[in-house]
């Protein structure tokens, strides 16, 4: 199964400590860049630019009301992350079996 052109893009948006706290935070509730500041010493503009990258990723998605953003997780966008991860886990079960039979028989 190839990759999805989106898989690369979420790796770099949460690859960064701070754009992966924003996303936890978008997580539990939408939010204003304003409220977003305000839980990190980072400026409004410093924000805006991780919202962008996590927006072009797909993990982000912007409401307006007014003049105002509003700012919430979009879960959907882990789908390709998920699927990846999902691919691994099948892999690893048969790995450790056979891990297992050939520990047995260097043991014997």
């Amino acid at each position: 199964m190839p990759e999805s052109k989106a898989f690369p893009a979420i790796l770099r948006a949460l690859a960064d400590p701070t754009r992966r706290a924003v996303f936890e935070q978008l997580c539990r509730r939408e939010m204003s860049v304003s409220e977003l500041k305000e839980g990190f010493p980072i400026s409004q503009p410093a924000i805006s630019q991780h919202l962008a990258t996590l927006k072009a990723a797909g993990l982000v998605c912007e409401r307006r009301e007014g003049r105002f953003a509003l700012y919430r997780a979009e879960p959907r966008g882990l789908s390709p992350l998920a699927e990846w991860v999902d691919r691994y886990r099948e892999f690893w079960p048969e790995r450790i079996e056979k891990l297992k039979r050939l520990l047995k028989e260097m043991e014997s």
